[in-house]
Protein backbone atom coordinates (compact mmCIF):
# COMPACT_ATOMS: atom_id res chain seq x y z
CA UNK A 1 0.00 0.00 0.00
CA UNK A 2 2.78 2.41 0.86
CA UNK A 3 5.38 1.21 -1.62
CA UNK A 4 6.56 4.75 -2.18
CA UNK A 5 8.36 4.56 1.17
CA UNK A 6 9.89 1.15 0.54
CA UNK A 7 13.52 1.32 -0.55
CA UNK A 8 14.54 -0.70 -3.56
CA UNK A 9 16.95 -3.54 -3.07
CA UNK A 10 20.23 -3.70 -4.96
CA UNK A 11 18.79 -6.50 -7.10
CA UNK A 12 15.74 -4.42 -8.06
CA UNK A 13 17.95 -1.49 -9.03
CA UNK A 14 20.16 -3.71 -11.18
CA UNK A 15 17.17 -5.34 -12.87
CA UNK A 16 15.75 -1.94 -13.77
CA UNK A 17 19.12 -0.84 -15.18
CA UNK A 18 19.41 -4.13 -17.11
CA UNK A 19 16.01 -3.63 -18.76
CA UNK A 20 16.89 -0.02 -19.61
CA UNK A 21 20.16 -1.03 -21.27
CA UNK A 22 18.46 -3.78 -23.28
CA UNK A 23 15.86 -1.32 -24.55
CA UNK A 24 18.52 1.22 -25.49
CA UNK A 25 20.50 -1.48 -27.28
CA UNK A 26 17.43 -2.58 -29.19
CA UNK A 27 16.61 0.99 -30.20
CA UNK A 28 20.17 1.54 -31.46
CA UNK A 29 20.30 -1.63 -33.59
CA UNK A 30 19.11 0.01 -36.78
CA UNK A 31 20.98 3.27 -36.22
CA UNK A 32 24.41 2.41 -34.85
CA UNK A 33 25.40 -1.23 -34.54
CA UNK A 34 28.58 -0.51 -32.56
CA UNK A 35 26.73 1.48 -29.90
CA UNK A 36 24.07 -1.23 -29.77
CA UNK A 37 26.69 -3.90 -29.13
CA UNK A 38 28.19 -1.75 -26.39
CA UNK A 39 24.79 -1.42 -24.65
CA UNK A 40 24.25 -5.17 -24.87
CA UNK A 41 27.71 -5.70 -23.36
CA UNK A 42 26.89 -3.38 -20.48
CA UNK A 43 23.60 -5.21 -19.98
CA UNK A 44 25.45 -8.52 -19.84
CA UNK A 45 27.75 -7.15 -17.13
CA UNK A 46 24.71 -6.09 -15.10
CA UNK A 47 23.18 -9.54 -15.58
CA UNK A 48 26.37 -11.11 -14.24
CA UNK A 49 26.12 -8.91 -11.13
CA UNK A 50 22.49 -9.97 -10.65
CA UNK A 51 23.48 -13.62 -10.88
CA UNK A 52 26.18 -13.09 -8.23
CA UNK A 53 23.61 -11.53 -5.90
CA UNK A 54 21.42 -14.62 -6.22
CA UNK A 55 24.20 -16.81 -4.84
Amino acid sequence: MFNIFKKKTEKEKLEKLYKKLLKEGYDLQSINRTASDQKYGEAQNILDKIEKLKE
